[in-house]
């Protein structure tokens, strides 16, 4: 494994994020406890140290196999992530959003599954429209304060928004956004516009989610569109798999796991780990197999042109993932 220094934090966390999205109920691809647990002994294993969930993971249960993994473990050792600003309550209206009270009471709640008195990073989810962002920097301040949260994240948005965050921290000297999760990969790269030089200027550390274009880049381009994958995608509005260049991208990704001896999926991680833009990709899986694929991927190192191969054919795509 290797380790990196995430953002301005000065913790050091394995290159490789395991997601947890996929701990819980409700689908045939999602992980009972057992599973789950097995999954997280074996990133462990692995030497992976950093672990990211939210507390609408399966409502909770995400967090709560989490924590009850991690209880048999050094808790020091672990870097572990969560997130709030999603609906938990559908009868509760102040069980979502980014008011001092969902925050107070949904950070209590997550704190109570995972079994733990701190969390390391506390990210919120998405940019709440109907909440100050002063408001929501004062209450996550407020937490960091009380030792319930050791520093604070944001996920995607558009940058004059992180931006606007960053200098309400600044003036009323308040805890500060130390990361950003956003989506991010070789035929999603609108996020090199504006969030990246931010995200440098700041000294921000970067955690992309859905690395391989939620399994775009993991098979050939007929292959994947006949999938039920791809139908869900098609049906949720993602713009990455259908841009302009993304099929030309995906048959480059081919070409050289072709050439490298390895799978596609690990040349597209590949590409992340050796991405200046990138401190950690989230990497949900639910296949130790699959795990293990990710891991050696920080073995593959692709050369200068080969990076600028796999990055020529890219062009715009509709921003996706704020929302």
């Amino acid at each position: 494994m290797e380790y990196t220094t995430l953002g301005s934090t000065g913790m050091e966390v394995s290159k490789i994020a395991l997601g947890c999205m996929s701990f819980g109920g409700g689908d045939d691809w999602m992980l009972d406890e057992e599973e789950g647990r097995e999954l997280v002994e074996r990133a462990i294993d692995l030497g992976i140290n950093f672990f990211d969930t939210a507390n609408v993971y399966s409502s909770g249960e995400s967090e709560k196999i989490l924590g009850d993994v991690l209880a048999d473990y050094d808790r020091d050792e672990q870097v572990v992530a969560t997130k709030v600003y999603g609906e938990m309550d559908e009868d509760n209206p102040n069980a979502q959003g980014l008011s001092r009270k969902a925050i107070e009471q949904e950070l209590s709640n997550s704190l109570d599954r995972l079994g733990m008195e701190t969390v390391d990073l506390y990210q919120i989810h998405r940019w709440d429209y109907d909440t100050p962002i002063e408001t929501t920097l004062r209450a996550l301040d407020d937490a960091v304060r009380r030792g319930k949260v050791r520093h604070i994240g944001a996920s995607s948005m558009w940058a004059h928004q992180f931006q606007e965050a960053l200098h309400v921290s600044d003036r009323a000297g308040l805890a500060r956004f130390e990361t950003m999760q956003n989506l991010y990969h070789l035929t999603y790269r609108e996020e090199e516009r504006e969030m990246y030089p931010v995200c440098d200027k700041e000294n921000v550390g970067v955690l992309p989610w859905s690395p391989l274009a939620a399994g775009y880049l993991t098979r050939p381009h007929d292959e994947f569109m006949t999938t039920t994958r791809a139908e869900h995608e098609v049906d949720y509005g993602t713009p990455y798999h259908e841009g302009p260049g993304s099929e030309e991208i995906n048959g480059r990704v081919e070409e050289l796991a072709d050439d490298y001896g390895v799978t596609m999926a690990q040349i597209a991680l590949a590409w992340h780990f050796q991405n200046d833009n990138v401190d950690a990709p989230i990497v949900g899986t639910s296949s130790i197999e699959h795990l293990e694929e990710a891991v050696e991927a920080l073995d593959v190192d692709l050369s200068e042109s080969d990076v600028e191969y796999l990055e020529e054919p890219y062009a715009p795509v509709d921003v996706f993932g704020h929302e």
